[in-house]
């Protein structure tokens, strides 16, 4: 059997990318596995220690400290996470537009913008938290993590709108208003999306922080640090391996969105 790989044919790219990531996955096991032995403590628990811990949490719950379910810290997470996503880009994207459209105000914004965006959104969260509240505190966490990815795109990908579409726009008679809705909007979209893939990552980061300061929601942070707390070292890594799979299915999400939107704009490549 004689077989050539086409990169032009979409089952082979499938192909080739499933042997990738799955070579790349089991090679980290193994080197995980290594690790564990090699330290020979029970702070690394292996693979499949953890793997126990996992389909034991999934099966019969937090059967340690509380007996909830995992889907109940999941749901506890999710709910603090969305919130503080949907904030960031209703609140970042207008920003981005108007800040990409106006040099004026690009140029008023960025000093605030560069003093505020290398400040680690974890930093935040003591303070959130533990001076505002124990609900509002983990979005606004959330809601920093995210902002910074989905502004700097948005204000990026208006800076990278073609002025020349932007100016036929106007000499086909498109008023100020048309051109910001009709071209420039629509022209940010992919960049938005790279931000929000970005943004997730950071998001799923600071819910996991947040969780640490407020254990009143009890997240699925609140269980890795509890697990943590208690010596529990393969249940924590269980934890760990949950945020990791809820991370990678909202960033595939994105990124089946984004190649969506990117393909019926004619913008395969952004």
């Amino acid at each position: 059997m004689n077989w050539t790989y086409d990169d032009n044919n979409r089952y082979h790219r499938w192909f080739r990318t499933a042997v990738i990531t799955i070579t790349s996955l089991v090679c980290f096991v193994f080197a995980w596995w290594d690790v564990s032995i090699l330290l020979n403590s029970t702070a690394i628990p292996t693979p499949l220690e953890t793997w126990h811990a996992l389909v034991d949490l999934v099966v019969n719950g937090d059967s340690i400290t509380g007996g909830r379910t995992v889907w109940a810290y999941i749901a506890s997470s999710l709910r603090t996470f969305l919130l503080g996503f949907l904030l960031a880009l209703v609140v970042a994207v207008p920003l981005g537009l108007i800040i990409g459209y106006s040099k004026t105000i690009r140029e008023f914004a960025n000093p605030v913008i560069e003093v505020m965006r290398p400040i680690a959104p974890i930093a935040w969260a003591p303070i959130f938290i533990l001076a505002i509240d124990y609900t509002i505190g983990p979005i606004l966490v959330v809601f920093i993590g995210i902002f910074f990815p989905v502004l700097t795109n948005v204000v990026f990908g208006v800076q990278k709108i073609d002025p020349n579409l932007m100016d036929a726009a106007r000499t086909m008679g498109a008023s100020s208003t048309q051109v910001f809705y009709k071209v420039m909007v629509p022209s940010a979209v992919p960049y938005l999306m790279n931000g929000v893939k970005v943004g997730l990552g950071v998001g799923w980061m600071c819910i996991v922080a947040a969780e640490l300061y407020a254990p009143q929601l009890g997240g699925i942070g609140y269980y890795l640090s509890t697990m943590a707390t208690n010596g529990l070292w393969p249940n924590a890594f269980a934890a760990i391996v949950v945020i990791a799979i809820l991370g990678i299915l909202t960033t595939g999400l994105a990124e089946y969105i984004h190649k969506v939107i990117t393909r019926r704009m004619g913008m395969s490549n952004v």
